[in-house]
C-alpha cells in the first residue's frame, strides 16, 4: 500500500518523507507504533502516486524504502535546527533592500540571463564561440543583486520547465553558487568567477546524444559512460573559447568530483577538488534533485538537505555541507509548509535573524479551502487565532498537496 498521508505531524514520525510505499514488515510494525490512523491511496491508483518511479525511491530513500529508526530521524531533525540556528550561520553580508525591492531590480536580469543561457547552450551544440562575454556580464548584475538581497535571485530559480531542463539548470547552479558564496563572504570578484563557473558548468552535454540525454528510463553502463564525456567535452568546448578563466575551467572539470573520491573524472578526493569545485558540486546536485526530470519526480529542497546531510563527509566535505544548510535554511524558498494553525503555505524569503519563522504566502485554510488573496506574511511574532505563535509544523511534498509553488511567490508575469 501506498501511505500518503499520517495522523500526525511529521517531526514526530521517523519518517522522513511524506508519501511512501509499504513493503516490509518492518515499515507496518513502525506505522503500528507512531500512528492509529493513516490515510492510504487506492490500489488502483497508487502506481501512479507521486513519488514511485524508480529513480525517485533511489533518491529519497537510503535503501528501497527501509524506515530509518524513530530515534535516528527524530536525531536528525534536532541536527538540522542546531546548524539552522547556529550563531556562525549569520551571513557575512547585510541585506541592503527587501525581497520586493530586489525582484523588481533583478527581474530584466533575470530574463536576460535566461535568454542567454538557452543561447549557449545552442551555441555550444553547433560548435560555435560561446558568449562569454555576455556570461560574465549578466553573472556581474546577479552578483550585485545576491549581495544587496539574495532572496529574490532564489524566487526567481523556483521557475522550473522540464523542457528548459539542461539550460535552466545552468542557471539556477549559478544562481545558487552566488547566493551560497556570499553566504560564505566571498568577495564580489570571486563570486563572478563562481558564478559564470557554474552558468558554464555542463555546455558539454549539448556533445551528449538527444535520446541519451532525454531518455525516459534508467540509463545502461554505456549510456552513463556517455554522459559522463559532458564533462572532458565542456572543457574541450571552453578551451577553445577566449577569455575563459582557468577558475572557470577548474569548476566544469571538478563539479561532479565527491570528497571520498567516488566522483570523477579524476577521482580526487578532499581539499584536492578545491573549493570552487566542492561548491559546485553542493549546488549541482542540489537544483538536481529538487527538479523535475523526464524519468522522475524530483524531491523537496527540506528532503534534500537531510539526505545532503547524512552525506557529508562521504559526498561532501561537511563543513560546507552545514553552511550550505544555513545558507539556505532548513525551510527554504519555495517548501510548502503546514502551519500549527493547520494552513498552508509557501516559504518566499527566509529571515535571516529569525530562522525559523520565513516569510509565507498563505495558499490554504485551516480547512484545506484556498485564500481569495495570497499575500505575503511574516511568521514573526505573529499569532494564531487562537493566541499561538505561528511556527512551522512540518514540510509537504508539493505532489502529495498539488501545489505548484512558483504559483504563489511574488514573481512578475514576464519572468513566468
Amino acid at each position: 500500500m501506498y501511505v500518503c498521508e499520517l495522523d500526525r505531524p511529521w517531526r514526530e514520525t521517523p519518517f522522513l518523507f511524506q508519501g511512501f510505499q509499504i513493503l516490509l514488515e518492518e515499515e507496518l510494525k513502525e506505522l503500528q507504533r507512531c500512528c492509529r490512523t493513516v490515510y492510504i491511496k487506492a490500489p488502483d491508483t497508487a502506481a501512479a502516486a507521486p513519488g514511485l518511479s524508480p529513480r525517485v525511491t533511489e533518491i529519497a530513500t537510503p535503501s528501497a524504502h527501509i524506515v530509518p529508526p524513530r530515534q535516528t530521524a527524530v536525531l536528525l531533525e534536532q541536527e538540522l535546527l542546531k546548524i539552522n540556528n547556529h550563531p556562525a550561520a549569520r551571513a557575512a553580508y547585510e541585506d541592503q533592500t527587501t525581497l520586493e525591492e530586489e525582484i523588481h531590480l533583478v527581474n530584466e536580469t533575470y530574463v536576460e540571463a535566461r535568454s542567454l543561457m538557452q543561447d549557449i547552450m545552442w551555441e555550444a551544440k553547433f560548435g560555435r564561440s560561446l558568449n562569454v562575454a555576455g556570461a560574465k556580464k549578466a553573472v556581474g548584475k546577479m552578483v550585485e543583486s545576491a549581495l544587496r538581497n539574495p532572496d529574490a535571485l532564489i524566487c526567481f530559480a523556483q521557475l522550473k520547465r522540464k523542457d528548459e531542463y539542461t539550460a535552466m539548470h545552468s542557471l539556477r547552479v549559478s544562481v545558487l553558487a552566488l547566493v551560497f558564496g556570499r553566504q560564505l563572504g566571498m568577495k564580489a570578484e570571486e563570486l563572478r568567477i563562481l558564478g559564470v563557473g557554474a552558468l558554464l558548468h555542463d555546455v558539454g552535454k549539448m556533445k551528449v546524444p538527444s535520446e541519451i540525454l532525454n531518455k525516459t528510463d534508467t540509463l545502461t553502463s554505456d549510456e552513463l559512460s556517455i554522459m559522463k564525456m559532458h564533462v572532458p567535452w565542456g572543457i574541450e568546448i571552453l578551451e577553445k573559447t577566449n577569455e575563459v578563466p582557468a577558475e572557470v575551467l577548474e569548476i566544469v572539470r571538478r563539479h561532479h568530483e565527491r570528497y571520498d573520491g567516488s566522483g570523477y573524472m579524476d577521482g580526487l578526493k578532499g581539499d584536492t577538488i578545491g573549493m570552487l569545485g566542492m561548491i559546485a558540486g553542493i549546488t549541482d546536485h542540489y537544483d538536481a534533485v529538487t527538479s523535475d526530470r523526464t524519468y522522475r519526480v524530483g524531491i523537496s529542497a527540506h528532503a534534500a538537505m537531510k539526505k545532503m546531510y547524512e552525506w557529508r563527509g562521504s559526498l561532501f566535505e561537511p563543513m560546507l555541507v552545514e553552511k550550505f544548510i544555513q545558507c539556505m535554511g532548513i525551510y527554504p524558498i519555495g517548501s510548502v509548509v503546514e502551519l500549527n494553525s493547520g494552513e498552508i503555505g509557501v516559504v518566499a524569503a527566509l529571515n535571516r535573524n529569525q530562522r525559523l519563522k520565513p516569510r509565507v504566502v498563505l495558499v490554504q485554510r485551516p480547512d484545506k479551502t484556498p485564500y481569495p488573496q495570497t499575500p505575503l506574511t511574516s511568521l514573526a511574532n505573529r499569532r494564531t487565532p487562537d493566541g499561538r505563535l505561528y511556527e512551522v509544523e512540518r514540510v509537504i511534498e508539493p505532489t502529495a498537496c498539488g501545489i505548484d509553488p512558483a504559483r504563489y511567490l511574488p514573481l512578475p508575469e514576464i519572468a513566468a
